[in-house]
């Protein structure tokens, strides 16, 4: 047996695989690319910023073309998804979706570079989102931490919003809750869109495998998992399972719009459905609530086939929900 072969100790393909030595290979990551000054699709200005030095956060923040220091705009904090152990703020996929979602609804975008698992298990990814919007709400206070111009200069705090795609829809949720519970610094979210959110739990519903042993070899298992293996309640912690008995209440999501977006053909789909459904029975006192169905499209396609037209519809869709 050849001894420079490493031991694998476990995998979620096509996704990730975990090594005995401790080193992960992440099999579908897109490319990082550095920030850009202006790029020569959109105009939107990039670059990347040290949010905490203990722990290391990071993040990319984008300013749209044209932005002038009065009126000023609104601001999308953005969690991206992954699985929560890979990707990237600084992937190629994610600063394209990014620089379009700038330019169309015209805001500031701050994309938080999170801690990934299984190096960093859940909760930490948790904590550095949180850690993350609360770096960024400070810059609302007169006197306060002016770490970052783009945002004390063109940012209407009265207008902030936060997103993420499937894991980071997931984060997005368990933020709003926080926020929700513990208030941001003064700051309050304006709304929030979770797109193809990363829900699961251990009852099947709608069109979910129903045989367990089945689905406990599903990558929605595997990777929760993998991810955060000390999670109370395994696959029905309330961060996975939201409408979880026993979990927090929904009416206490932090933001006065929320829009939920699904695909069709995506795994997911129910999950999101259910959440939207659990929501409006939970006494959420917000002004807006819409769901989002794209027939036809699978999960994250918006990102992953950025250059359909379904693709630039949700994008203008999204963007459209930004006032």
């Amino acid at each position: 047996m050849d001894s420079n072969v490493k031991e694998i100790a476990t995998e979620v393909l096509p996704y990730i695989r975990v090594y005995k030595d401790g080193s992960v290979d992440r099999l579908v990551d897109s490319p990082i690319v550095p920030p850009c000054n202006e790029d020569p699709e959109t105009g939107v200005s990039s670059k990347d910023i040290v949010v905490s030095k203990s722990p290391p956060i990071s993040a990319r923040i984008y300013l749209p073309k044209h932005v002038e220091q009065s009126p000023k705009i609104p601001l999308l904090v953005y969690f991206h998804g992954g699985a929560f152990c890979f990707e990237s703020a600084f992937s190629f996929v994610e600063t394209k979706y990014m620089n379009r979602l700038a330019k169309q609804a015209n805001v500031v975008v701050i994309s938080i570079e999170y801690r990934l698992a299984p190096e960093h298990p859940l909760p930490i990814g948790y904590e550095d989102c949180w850690s993350g919007l609360q770096w960024v709400a400070s810059h609302s206070i007169d006197g306060g931490l002016k770490d970052e111009p783009w945002l004390s200069t063109y940012v209407d705090f009265d207008r902030l919003y936060v997103g993420g795609d499937s894991a980071g829809a997931n984060l997005a949720h368990v933020i709003l809750l926080r926020a929700g519970s513990e208030g941001l610094n003064g700051v309050k979210i304006k709304g929030a869109f979770l797109t193809h959110p990363y829900f699961w739990g251990s009852k099947p519903i709608g069109s979910e495998i129903k045989n367990n042993e089945e689905r406990e070899k599903l990558a929605t298992c595997m990777i929760w998992h993998l991810v955060y293996p000390e999670a109370p309640g395994g696959i029905d912690n309330p961060m996975l399972n939201p409408v979880v008995e026993g979990g927090p209440s929904l009416a206490g999501l932090g933001c006065s719009r929320l829009l939920i977006s699904v695909a069709k053909e995506d795994f997911l789909r129910d999950r999101g459905v259910s959440y939207y459904h659990a929501v409006k029975k939970s006494g959420w006192k917000g002004e807006l609530m819409e769901l989002v169905d794209v027939e036809g499209e699978d999960h994250a396609f918006h990102i992953l086939a950025h250059e359909s037209e379904t693709a630039m519809k949700l994008i203008q869709k999204l963007a459209s929900f930004i006032v």
